[in-house]
Order: structure tokens, then C-alpha cells, then sequence
């Protein structure tokens, strides 16, 4: 039907997938109980060619272990970018360490070295960088500052699985990284996440602590700290397996759908899409737009406009210094005054429909729909 509804986002789930939860639900029990965990483990390693992968229920959980493991907490500072998800920095808060938003980069939206920079205190311990919607920050300007001012880096890649930066993937940049698989994602498990890391220590203090902080020897269910239930399901994990064997082909899908998008809106003047700098392959992981000031509409606008027309929109996320959450910490009255291009872009971005199975005449038809919203 030409005018049924088209959502924002969605996975691509084919008999592969059906085949290995059907497995899972049949023998990931007893002796097998965790066998698709580790062969997903294993696969997901390999894959960004790392040295460790765990398992989580969520990318947050990978974030909020991760700095346990880096031992960050209270008197602490942590950067992130203001315009990103809250995920990114409620575990700051989870460990009583305050998080402190730098300003992004205006072309790429994600955290800018030069505003990371000028964050940094004698309390800074580490940063979070977000592969924004797919897109990644300049990685080498962010490792030169870290490295100068010996912070850590915790990589926020749940939206940046296939996602590459001069031939290395995203995600492998930091002390650590956390993927998401939540159903709007590239890669999905319904829910869950990975943490990753080249550091031993860190992820054997990771594995420790996700189980509920008993260790693997000596007496059973002795446990010697308080740790937390951070458990992805033999299920997820087995469509999680069967989602990264497809993970070259989902990729290609998006990219393809965002070649859709540029050719549609090539000629709309006032119109920008997703970035992907020189020595970058951006997985578009949701197509972006950022409409110019000379419309006067901005994204609540265009979403209820678009809405009205069976259209699903999203819209970019809000500075974290605005949100209700953080709008009365001193840190955010700061953040509303330096981070000029977080508030610029914000308010006029919004993400388009680009589920893995939405069409090309679909992908027509939002972008007619966003173009009669934009015509004076």
C-alpha cells in the first residue's frame, strides 16, 4: 500500500536468524547453557580484531562497567559530547562521577578535540567518544589529546558497528568500547550490547563485576564485592551470531539506503546529510538531515508534519546541558553558554526512516513529503 506508515527504524531478520534462536531454544542448556555467548564472543572479536568481547544486556551496562573498571568515580570528571543519548552519561553518574558536555564537531556532529580539550581539569579521567548515528569523531586529534593529558577513553559505538576510520573499526579506539544491539540498530538482539577491550585486567574486572562480583574460583556463590546481574540470553546472543555473519551485507544495506536519501535530496538547497570525511567509511546508521534556518520551521515542526503524512521521524537528540536531567548542574550552565554548535544544529536535525527494510519507492516518498514540509 502506497500510503501505509513508514517507521524510523527496524532490523532485517531472514532464516538464518530463525534457524540459530531455534537451535538456541533446543540446546543452549546444561553443558551448552553458554555456547552461542562465546562463539558470539568469539566472532565479534574477531571481526573488529580485538582481544576480548563480553556479552551485556545493553550498551549502557558496557559504559557503566567500564568505568568501575577504570576506577572512576566520586571527585572525578568525565567529557562527553552534549549532543548525544543519555546513555552516554548516566553511568557517569551510576559510579557518583560527574559528567561534563564538550561541544561537537559542526560537520561530523560528534565531540570536537579542540572543545575536549578545553574540558579537561585536574579531575578529568576519561571521555566517552559517540559514534553519532553511524559517523565517528576525528579519532586521531581525540588520541592525541587523551595521550597528552593521560585520560582515558571509554569508545561509545552503539551506533558505530560497521563504522570505519583509516582501515580500523570503530570501536576499537579506546581503553574500552560498548556496542548496542537494541531493535533499531544495524546489528540486533531485541536488546543487549558488548563491551571491548585489549586490556586483560579491564576485562577480567569487567567480568567480575557483571557477575555479581563473585569470583571463578574457590567456593561457589562467594561473593566478594557487590557487582551487577549484566547477562545477555543464550537467545540474543544466537541472533546476535547470526545478525554479525550477515554484518557485511546489513552494512552495505544502510549505505545504500542513504545513497537512496543524497540522490533524492541532492538538489534541495538548505538541506545537509550525514558527513563522512576522507579516510572514513560512515555505516549510516541513521539518515540525518539538518535543515537551514531560512525554512523557520524546526524538528518537532517538520516530525508533525511529517507525521501527518504516515511518516516516522526521530528527532536529533537534544544537548544533554538542556535536558531536564542536567539543565540545573553547574556544568550544564556552562555547556548552554560555550557549545555553540550543539545548540545550532540540534533544534533543525531530525532522522529520517531508514529501517533495513524500507524501499527505494518508500525512501521517494519521505523525501517528497520533506520537501512539500520545507516549500515556503
Amino acid at each position: 500500500m502506497t500510503d501505509e506508515r513508514i517507521p524510523i527504524a527496524g532490523p532485517s531478520i531472514t532464516q538464518k536468524e530463525v534457524d540459530y534462536v531455534t537451535e538456541a531454544v533446543r540446546n543452549a542448556w546444561y553443558s551448552n547453557a553458554n555456547i552461542y555467548n562465546q562463539r558470539f564472543e568469539k566472532a565479534f572479536a574477531e571481526y573488529l580484531g580485538v582481544k576480548y568481547a563480553m556479552t551485556l544486556p545493553s550498551c549502557t551496562s558496557g559504559l557503566h562497567l567500564s568505568l568501575m573498571a577504570l576506577n572512576v568515580g566520586v571527585g572525578d570528571e568525565v567529557i562527553v559530547p552534549d549532543l548525544t543519548w543519555i546513555a552516554t552519561s548516566a553511568p557517569i553518574s551510576y559510579v557518583g562521577a560527574t559528567p561534563i558536555f564538550a561541544d561537537v564537531d559542526e560537520k561530523t556532529w560528534c565531540i570536537s578535540a579542540e572543545s575536549l580539550e578545553r574540558c579537561i581539569t585536574s579531575r578529568t579521567k576519561a571521555v566517552i567518544p559517540v559514534d553519532l548515528y553511524g559517523g565517528i569523531p576525528d579519532m586521531d586529534a581525540i588520541r592525541r589529546v587523551t595521550t597528552k593529558h593521560k585520560v582515558a577513553v571509554i569508545e561509545d559505538a552503539a551506533e558505530g558497528i560497521g563504522t570505519v576510520y583509516k582501515e580500523r573499526k570503530a570501536g576499537t579506539f579506546g581503553d574500552t568500547a560498548g556496542f548496542s544491539f537494541h531493535g533499531s540498530k544495524i546489528l540486533t538482539t531485541g536488546e543487549g550490547g558488548m563491551l571491548v577491550t585489549n586490556d586483560e585486567r579491564i576485562y577480567n574486572r569487567c567480568q567480575f563485576l557483571g557477575d555479581h562480583g563473585r569470583s571463578q574460583r574457590g567456593k561457589m556463590f562467594w561473593n566478594t564485592e557487590v557487582g551487577y546481574k549484566y547477562k545477555m540470553s543464550s537467545l540474543q546472543a544466537a541472533l546476535g551470531l547470526a545478525q554479525l555473519e550477515r554484518i557485511t551485507e546489513l552494512v552495505a544495506k544502510k549505505r545504500e539506503i542513504f545513497e537512496w536519501y543524497s540522490s533524492e535530496l541532492r538538489e534541495l538547497s538548505g538541506v545537509t546529510l550525514n558527513h563522512e570525511p576522507p579516510g572514513t567509511k560512515n555505516a549510516y546508521w541513521m539518515v540525518t538531515v539538518i535543515v537551514d534556518t531560512k525554512f523557520h520551521l524546526q524538528k518537532e515542526e517538520i516530525m508533525a508534519s511529517m507525521s501527518q503524512k504516515g511518516i516516522d521521524c526521530r528527532p536529533f537528540f537534544y544537548p544533554l546541558s538542556s535536558i531536564p536531567a542536567y539543565e540545573k548542574s553547574p556544568q550544564a550552565e556552562v555547556a548552554r553558554k560555550e557549545n555553540i554548535h550543539s545548540y545550532r544544529i540540534s533544534p533543525y536535525g531530525l532522522n529520517l526512516p531508514c529501517s533495513l527494510r524500507i524501499t527505494r519507492e518508500q525512501v521517494r516518498r519521505v523525501c517528497g513529503a520533506l520537501k512539500s514540509t520545507l516549500k515556503p
